[in-house]
C-alpha cells in the first residue's frame, strides 16, 4: 500500500486551519472514516480500554404525521 505524506511547515502562532481544512476536503469519505476510527481505537488504547468491544452508535427514531 503505497501512503503519500502532506505535511505543512511554520511557527504553531502563524498557523491557521486553512491547510487542515483544505487537506481533509480533498479526502475521500471513506478516508476521513478511517482516520476517525484509528483516532478512536487509539484513544481507548490509551485509556485501557478493550478496543473490540468499540461500535458505533445507534440511534432509531420515529416520526409521524398528525
Amino acid at each position: 500500500m503505497k501512503r503519500t505524506f502532506v505535511e505543512h511547515k511554520g511557527k504553531i502562532s502563524e498557523l491557521d486551519r486553512s491547510f487542515d481544512l483544505k487537506f481533509w476536503q480533498s479526502q475521500t469519505p471513506a478516508a476521513r472514516f478511517t482516520a476517525v476510527w484509528e483516532l478512536i481505537v487509539h484513544a481507548n488504547k490509551v485509556k485501557g480500554k478493550d478496543v473490540r468491544q468499540l461500535r458505533l452508535q445507534r440511534s432509531i427514531e420515529n416520526f409521524q404525521r398528525q
